[in-house]
């Protein structure tokens, strides 16, 4: 089958779009290739399509426990056998899905950065026909980037063990400082590719709203601007709070945050995307793999950390190609946010060897013990019994997880899965269950398939609304037909947990280099103060602000954005911008040329252009830079 006809079968679409195709058709040939999409840009049908058309498995490295989870849930709807492995699962789950892709005619196993260091994984993935490789936020295994993950170093070691398997890495926000550190981390070969789509979304008009009455000012935007909306906030509660208020003004909105059970999650998520409720509500753990083309507005209630977080979520509005607002709200208070932020992300030093220590003696970790244990962590206890501030503890932790003293898992695991461990003949044979028992067995049978080949997802909340049990029943009943070894049951975890990647160290021996603390703290700080540019200025198109971070000139103004709409705009039209442009440049070839020389009306683009770093002005001269 050719590309465009599995694209139509599988996925219903009967053409590319953007740089889809030029991807595919390289990691198609075999040469290791970086994509670069925006949000929206389609970048499952990257590698979905190619991986589709080879034999064997597309391995895909993800560090976001919740996508992968909902990228194997729509491609097996499509009828394609996927499978995740990642953090929190039991040996014996992991074991029996490696044992699937090896035996059981996979085609996608997604799995989490931190597993590829394992040796089970390394063991089996020999035994795996293996087609590609695909680094989804490959921004990750950049020092340089804006969420950079340690375990993404381990995909060059995969890279050695199938030297002649191409990767694919993705990303949608990616400085060219990133874009070139990931080839480098990832061993690209020679022949290798770039394929780049334009960080510019001409039909999304860029917004700062600079207010000390933040839910006047969102009122009042929701009310100028119809539609389907999500509103950003930075903790869960502001996200239960601002919900609230909008509801009592008569805008239908629910909230969405990591906390939520995934039932709860998939009603109000439900809701939002069939217009039921108008407005989501939520932290950035709401948006990724969502597929919402219609929302005309985005708002951010807070400020976020960096450009890169801003533009993708501000993305998520108007993927459809009609108008629509990312809108920032401002409050002159956020500045000193954003700047607390640097220390509460990076706390001292010294407070992170403290925490280091408080963890092992609240998880009775002996000395030199620790290796390969798992434990979990209930944060808010920890803090205070130690009295820590919760920010900063956590802080502590990914910093020590990225400095490989340990792995802190934040996402809880809000599933629970089970697999039969008899035959079903055996099962059959089986005749002393209870009534209740019974029941339970046959429901589960009904509404779940492939229960004696895998770990399957299961709802004991469904469950117990189909056979009329209690949900504290359903869980007693598989845990006893767990003891007896009829089943496999992992019930849903409630709490983070803490992988020891090494014995338990002394504090006095715990290193933060260069490249994990103060580099990584000045890049941090850096982001921050590009953010705060973008929401105060007052004089540079927004557009063009986040063009120029991502190292893509922009010529012109956007004509959308407030800056370009608002009292100071001027109305000069993008063709006449750029042949001013043109012409400037070309009377710069001979030389610098004194500004007052230069036709009053040409001053604008002057300034633009010194703004974009394409000229520069020293002693009343312009010349090109």
């Amino acid at each position: 089958m050719t590309y465009l006809e599995i694209l139509k079968q599988y996925w219903g679409y009967d053409h590319f779009r953007g740089v889809q195709e030029e991807i595919i058709d390289s990691i198609g040939s075999g040469h290791d290739t970086l994509g670069l999409m925006p949000t929206g840009g389609g970048k499952s049908i990257t590698f979905q399509v190619p991986a589709m058309a080879k034999d064997g498995l597309c391995l895909v490295v993800s560090p976001l426990i919740a996508l992968m989870k909902d990228q194997v849930r729509i491609l097996r709807q499509k009828g394609i056998k996927a499978i995740a492995v990642y953090s929190g699962m039991s040996h014996n789950e992991i074991l029996v899905a490696l044992e699937n892709c090896i035996f059981g005619n996979y085609k996608f196993l997604y799995i989490s950065p931190e597993r590829l260091a394992s040796d089970i994984f390394r063991i089996k993935m020999r035994h795996m026909h293996i087609s590609m490789i695909t680094v989804d936020e490959s921004h990750c295994i950049s020092q340089w980037g804006y969420d950079f993950r340690p375990a993404y170093l381990k995909i060059a070691e995969i890279r050695a063990l199938l030297p002649n398997v191409p990767v694919l890495a993705l990303t949608a926000t990616a400085t060219p400082k990133v874009v070139n550190d990931i080839q480098q981390k990832l061993a690209f070969r020679e022949g290798s590719r770039v394929c780049q789509m334009s960080f510019a979304r001409d039909n999304l008009a860029y917004v700062v709203r600079k207010t000390e009455n933040k839910p006047k000012e969102l009122l009042h935007v929701l009310n100028k601007v119809e539609g389907t909306a999500i509103v950003y906030a930075h903790s869960r509660k502001r996200t239960q709070e601002v919900a609230q208020f909008l509801n009592d003004n008569n805008i239908s909105a629910s909230f969405f945050h990591a906390g939520l059970n995934n039932e709860e999650k998939d009603i109000r998520q439900k809701a939002w995307i069939t217009d039921k409720t108008r407005v989501i509500v939520a932290t950035n753990a709401f948006g990724m793999g969502i597929d919402k083309p219609d929302v005309r507005l985005v708002i951010h209630f807070d400020i976020p950390d960096s450009p890169e977080a801003y533009y993708q979520e501000a993305g998520r509005a108007g993927r459809d190609g009609q108008k629509a607002y990312a809108v920032l709200l401002y409050a002159e208070g956020d500045k000193q946010t954003l700047l607390r932020r640097i220390t509460d992300t990076y706390p001292d030093p010294d407070y992170i060897r403290k925490v280091y220590e408080d963890v092992n003696y609240y998880l009775q970790m002996a000395m030199g013990d620790g290796l390969g244990c798992t434990r979990e962590i209930d944060l808010a206890k920890f803090c205070y019994i130690y009295k820590h501030f919760p920010t900063r503890a956590e802080s502590a932790l990914h910093i020590l997880t990225q400095a490989g003293y340990l792995e802190y898992t934040e996402e809880q695991d809000n599933v629970s899965r089970l697999m039969f461990t008899i035959k079903r003949e055996e099962l059959y044979r089986l005749q002393e269950f209870d009534e209740g028992t019974d029941k339970l067995i046959r429901t589960i049978f009904r509404s779940y398939t492939g229960l004696f080949t895998e770990y399957v997802y299961i709802d004991e909340g469904v469950l117990s609304i189909r056979t009329g049990l209690g949900q504290n029943f359903i869980y007693q009943v598989l845990k006893t037909l767990s003891h007896r070894r009829i089943v496999s049951y992992i019930p849903r975890r409630r709490t983070p947990y803490i992988i020891y990647t090494r014995e338990r160290q002394e504090t006095t021996n715990i290193v933060l280099t260069p490249e994990i603390y103060d580099k990584r703290k000045d890049n941090f700080s850096q982001r921050i103060q590009a953010m705060i540019e973008y929401a105060t200025s007052s004089t540079k198109c927004r557009n063009s602000m986040l063009l120029h971070y991502f190292g893509e000139r922009s010529f012109h103004p956007c004509g959308k954005c407030d800056i370009c709409c608002g009292s100071n705009a001027k109305t000069q039209s993008a063709e006449s911008l750029m042949a001013v442009r043109q012409t400037l440049l070309a009377r710069l070839k001979n030389g610098p040329i004194s500004m007052g020389a230069l036709p009053v009306e040409w001053s604008d683009v002057v300034s633009l252009l010194i703004k974009e770093n394409e000229l520069k002005l020293t002693d009343g001269l312009l010349s090109v830079s």
